[in-house]
């Protein structure tokens, strides 16, 4: 197994200073680059579709209204011959083959591939220097200022992905008036928003959480866990 501590990324302290020392990253979780990107567009395309709903419904033949008369009687028109103006190729008639509402877009990735997906990542955030490390993350009093405040210091740019390791309500509120901030727990990363991410901020309780579920010794941990009790 790699050594757990071979890479390292800048840290912050709480005020938005820069720390003497940068914070250590699990290489099994942030040093995972991917031969090819396949798993990732897997993870990142069923993360939309599992996120998309079933509101576009059409009308089907059966179900528009009128059209119970003939257009015009089968002979001696010269046109061609129509039973009822409901037809689809007519405008205003039924939709053929149109979305029903009862569509399933779920795309099911199994939980081993999941997790690797977002370890890789990860891994792309940190290689292209986009992953810090904060001592912790405060908002007393839901204050939007102190959330703005700190990422300026920090450098943050653009589109920020903030992992903390429990969301509170000042948290939320300080940072809903930021539009380019997203603001997780760290069991609800995902390859979605660590791919769009420009920064991943994350706190060191919410790097020990993410170390701990994704690393390879906790993942080892609890195989001789497993194999103990059965």
């Amino acid at each position: 197994m790699r050594d757990i501590m071979a890479s390292s990324t800048p840290s912050y302290k709480a005020d938005g200073s820069k720390a003497t020392t940068a914070a250590k990253l699990d290489a099994s979780v942030f040093e995972v680059v991917p031969e090819n990107h396949d798993l990732l567009k897997a993870a990142y395309t069923a993360y939309l579709s599992n996120g998309r709903t079933r509101n576009a419904v059409t009308l089907k033949r059966g179900e528009v209204s009128g059209g119970g008369k003939k257009p015009w009687k089968q002979k001696g028109t010269g046109r061609a011959r129509f039973g009822s103006s409901r037809n689809p190729i007519w405008r205003g008639g039924g939709i053929a083959f149109g979305p029903t509402g009862e569509e399933n877009y779920i795309k099911n990735i199994n939980l081993k591939a999941k997790r690797l997906a977002i370890r890789q990542a990860l891994s792309l955030s940190h290689e292209a220097g986009k992953v810090i490390v904060i001592d912790e993350l405060t908002a007393t009093g839901g204050k939007t200022s102190a959330i703005a405040g700190l990422l300026t210091k920090i450098g943050a740019h653009r589109k920020t992905l903030v992992v903390v390791d429990k969301l509170t309500d000042d948290m939320v509120r300080a940072s809903n008036n930021l539009s380019d901030i997203k603001l997780i727990s760290a069991m609800y990363l995902n390859t979605f928003d660590a791919m769009n991410a420009d920064t991943i901020i994350l706190t060191k309780p919410a790097l020990t959480v993410i170390t701990e579920w994704l690393g390879e010794a906790n993942q080892k941990a609890k195989k001789e866990t497993e194999g103990v009790s059965s």
